[in-house]
């Protein structure tokens, strides 16, 4: 532990490992990113006979031994294969040897929604149809939620670790990477690989679908014609060390961690509270030490449904008097889960390093309830320092994330 009277430790963003729907890997990722690409289509991982639509954004190239060397990736589930993927691409994207890593005290921290729901409608549907005698055991033992964060640890082969599994659903990612921000800034760790990760799964769509928020075609966050999400998935993990240590190997530095804010108000099941969000920016701003005006654009949770989008804009005119641009790129990978807000943050930390804001692609009109510069359709060059990410979960859960370009002076 550090002593009280260290001065807390400055924290960077060195690496990034990127699963999605619009490319694999920090070139792909960006590069759709830069042009606004969408990853929709029609979802194959389960049977969607009998609903009137089913589009989503699936991960369609993915080949878990390219990156699972150590590890058996039948043994695995689809989302913790994404994660341990991502973690992989991280690690290397950071030129962090392996053998250095595993000298290193690590935290492993992964968000999810879902975690092997994928696996577990496959053995409920073996329970009904066999009963209970029959389940496959392969994927029963690999079902379990914290083998999303096991799974790194094991291919990694990292053993002075702690290791977490944050199932604090659509905010978890930013969960996970505030919680290696404090470890860190402490000097509890010496790196941390935290992100989020979930697969498309049955029971995810037909959940939203009964809710009416999945969208026929594609996804509109702010658009005065949207009509809903389109799940997704993937997997966004970012290593994240101390200054001194970056700067002490010569590592790349993405972005400097400034913050972060957390709260739940348990307010509604499913609804988003207003004022509880606006609490949440001004706690990650607090903790960030920077103001509303230093914002250079903000990152929404912005998932293209009524309820989110309009509540989420109310919040964001309490926080700010003049909103600085605000995007969603879920307009381009859908909603994936636990791995937003760490999709959405490794994106932030893209725009800062190579100077542009992402776009909110499928954009027509804006609706004047949120009224927004959402930048429409095509990325805008922008020299940016502080940048915004906002996360928010069914049941309340709201995490904030502020991210910063690296600069000398503290």
């Amino acid at each position: 532990m550090r002593d009280s009277q260290q001065r807390p430790r400055r924290v960077v963003i060195t690496g990034l490992g990127t699963v999605t729907s619009i490319g694999l890997g920090v070139p792909a990722f960006l590069d759709g990113l830069r042009s606004g690409r969408s990853g929709v289509k029609p979802l194959t991982g389960f049977d969607t006979t009998g609903f009137a639509h089913a589009n989503g954004c699936e991960v369609d190239d993915f080949e878990p031994s390219r990156f699972i060397r150590h590890a058996d990736p039948e043994g695995l589930g689809r989302a913790t294969q994404f994660a341990v993927a991502a973690a992989v691409m991280a690690v290397a994207d950071a030129g962090l040897g392996e053998s250095e890593l595993r000298s290193r005290r690590a935290l492993v921290s992964v968000g999810t929604t879902d975690a092997e729901t994928r696996d577990l409608d496959a053995l409920a549907e073996q329970q009904l149809a066999e009963g209970p005698e029959h389940l496959d055991p392969v994927l029963a033992r690999r079902a379990q939620a914290g083998r999303l964060s096991t799974g790194i640890v094991r291919e990694l082969g990292l053993t002075d670790v702690e290791a977490l599994t944050i199932p604090t659903a659509c905010a978890a990612g930013n969960y996970a990477i505030g919680n290696g921000f404090d470890a860190l800034r402490d000097g509890d760790v010496d790196v941390a690989l935290c992100g989020g990760a979930d697969a498309v799964c049955r029971k995810n769509f037909v959940g939203f679908y009964r809710l009416g928020t999945v969208a026929p075609e594609v996804c509109q966050p702010f658009d005065k014609d949207r009509k809903g999400i389109l799940t997704g998935e993937g997997a966004g993990i970012l290593l994240m060390e101390s200054l001194d240590s970056a700067l002490a190997r010569g590592a790349r530095i993405y972005a400097e961690v400034l913050g972060y804010g957390l709260n739940c108000d348990a307010h509604h099941p499913v609804a988003p509270d207003r004022d509880s969000l606006a609490r949440c920016m001004e706690v990650a701003h607090r903790n960030a030490g920077v103001k509303p005006e230093d914002v250079d654009f903000i990152s929404a949770h912005g998932t293209g449904t009524r309820a989110n989008d309009v509540t989420e804009t109310g919040a964001i005119r309490q926080v700010f008097a003049d909103p600085p641009p605000t995007v969603s790129i879920k307009s381009m990978i859908g909603h994936s889960m636990g791995a937003a807000s760490a999709l959405a943050s490794a994106a932030c930390a893209l725009a800062l390093t190579e100077g542009f804001i992402p776009p909110t692609v499928n954009h027509g009109e804006t609706d004047p309830e949120c009224g927004l510069d959402c930048v429409p359709n095509e990325a805008r060059p922008a020299d940016l320092t502080v940048v915004q990410n906002n996360a928010l979960a069914f049941a309340g859960n709201n995490a904030v994330l502020i991210l910063g370009r690296y600069q000398e002076a503290a």
